[in-house]
């Protein structure tokens, strides 16, 4: 089983050496890393050039889209969603391969801690471990019932290439959520569940910082609660301000 690892950038000189830095320590190592980058005007490509990554370039910004440019540039049987921000475990490739190799299983995410240096959240980790859960029961309960759950990027994500593909990836027009999109759509698409695996990852807490914990965490649940009411993509991003 391959694995590529695909990272959609815009604006993430800070934090992007470290991260980048932290994926020589992957063992095995992915079969291919490509950077997808949205238009960043800062340091980013240079940086990622320095690691000698493959790098894309999209058109124009949007999560949505640079992880679709980068699927459909790779040969790998396997696809992991990297955000910049966010660190692996060094088994990571091992883990991705014992948990894809249940077919019962079309899409995995992992357990994010969010925190930097050496500080974690631990209330808002908590609420992005249950949210998974609780969101698609709230909202979308038949779905939760045929196994979906919902995942977001700073969980990373893993699946199979041709299940990625099948269901035509994700949908460039959503602005955010789109991972929660994606979740919905395999499971409505009969391919498997939806598992968050009990292992962690690393996120940065930039977004919390910048915002308070408090204001975060409310921030997020009235995010969820327009997205499960059926609020388009626009309105939902005028309320999720980027954070670099």
């Amino acid at each position: 089983m391959s694995l590529a690892i695909i990272i959609p950038t815009l604006n993430e000189e800070k934090l992007l050496p470290e991260m980048l830095g932290s994926l020589k320590s992957l063992s095995p190592e992915p079969d291919e890393i490509i950077l997808v980058d949205g238009g960043s005007g800062d340091r980013t490509i240079e940086i990622a050039r320095t690691f000698g990554l493959r790098i894309l370039e999209a058109e124009r910004p949007g999560r949505a889209g640079q992880m679709n440019l980068g699927a459909s540039a790779v040969s790998s049987d396997t696809l992991c969603f990297l955000h910049a921000d966010t660190f692996l475990p060094s088994d990571f490739v091992t883990i991705t391969e014992t948990v894809l190799s249940d077919r019962r299983t079309v899409l995995a995410g992992f357990v994010s801690l969010m925190g930097r240096k050496g500080r974690t959240r631990w209330f808002t980790s908590f609420h992005n471990y249950i949210k998974t859960f609780y969101a698609p029961l709230l909202f979308r309960p038949i779905s939760f019932l045929r196994g979906g759950r919902l995942l977001f990027g700073d969980q990373v994500m893993i699946c199979r290439t041709q299940d990625f593909r099948a269901v035509g990836g994700f949908d460039s027009n959503q602005e955010i959520m789109e991972e929660a999109d994606l979740c919905l759509r395999m499971v409505r698409a009969g391919l498997g569940r939806i598992r968050q695996v009990h292992r962690v990852v690393r996120s940065s807490d930039r977004r919390v910082a910048e915002w308070g914990s408090l204001k975060a965490n409310l921030r997020y649940i009235y995010i969820g609660a327009l997205w499960g009411l059926g609020a388009s993509s626009e309105r939902l991003a005028r309320s999720y301000r980027d954070v670099r």
